[in-house]
């Protein structure tokens, strides 16, 4: 990831000078060193996770190309990395990666950012750095629209409940607030969730309200339950934002186009997601 000449008068005005970035190897504080060839922001994401982002089979509604594949990556992340790249002059290249590969895949160069619906918690700081959000969102339950617990009004109505959420994710923490629960294993994706809650293997799974919008979208089977007494959490927890290697010298380059983002703009490339994402996601 290197400045050019587009994203200047943006850094001059205020008062920053930065140093460029590559993705070939990295310095004593962990960040890329200057590669003169490299115009490109390479982003990681799982490209299954929608309406965050998600995996299409053309270019349709503002996709762009995955690397190494005839596939195109959509969504809500797509959307801001996109703004990103065009912001500093850089070309954004997307790297489809599975969730428990991005951190690592980010530590390694492999890429430069994490737009992936990625929260900002307490533990993943110890190891990356991240912007300021670019989302705040609320946690829900996903039910079948049959399910005995549709009409859960909070936490204690799923004593006895069969839930999950994703592997490595706070929203399976969480489950532990709900007394007399049946955690069940955690799930390596949404998809896979998505699966169980249809077969019955659970009852529900923990989600932020963006996805499960999108998963009762894409599956009338399915809804999603708002808490009137929900998960405490913590303000970290349902922010959005950008993950990047510690010391990265451009941190504050990217922050500056998301302050640009209003929070009105953010909910209106969110909505534009919801309605675009494929009807299989």
């Amino acid at each position: 990831m290197k400045l050019t000449l587009k994203s200047w008068p943006l850094l001059l005005g205020a008062g920053l000078l930065l140093a460029a970035c590559g993705a070939d190897s990295s310095s004593d504080t962990g960040s890329a060193v200057v590669n003169e060839d490299d115009d490109t922001l390479v982003v990681g994401l799982e490209a299954a996770y929608a309406p965050y982002n998600w995996t299409q089979l053309d270019d349709s509604n503002g996709a762009v190309p995955i690397a190494d594949s005839k596939e195109y990556a959509g969504g809500y992340d797509v959307q801001i990395a996109k703004i990103i790249a065009d912001e500093l002059g850089l070309e954004l290249v997307i790297v489809k990666t599975e969730w428990d590969g991005l951190v690592p895949a980010l530590q390694s160069n492999k890429i430069d950012a994490i737009i992936a619906g990625m929260s900002p918690t307490e533990d993943r700081k110890q190891t990356i750095d991240f912007s300021i959000p670019y989302l705040d969102s609320q946690l829900v339950m996903v039910v079948e629209s049959d399910s005995e617990f549709v009409n859960a009004t909070k936490l204690a109505d799923f004593s006895g409940a069969k839930v999950t959420a994703q592997l490595n994710t706070f929203h399976y923490s969480v489950i532990d607030q709900i007394e007399g629960v049946e955690k069940q294993t955690a799930m390596e994706n949404f998809s896979a969730m998505r699966v169980a809650l249809q077969s019955g293997v659970i009852d529900g799974y923990v989600s932020e309200k963006p996805e499960a919008i999108s998963a009762s979208n894409a599956n009338p089977d399915f809804t999603y339950i708002e808490f009137t007494e929900g998960f405490e959490t913590n303000p970290e927890d349902t922010m959005i934002a950008i993950g990047l290697r510690k010391g990265e010298p451009e941190i504050e380059a990217i922050n500056q186009v998301l302050e640009g983002i209003s929070s009105e703009e953010q909910q209106e490339l969110m909505e534009e997601a919801i309605l675009n994402q494929p009807a299989a996601q």
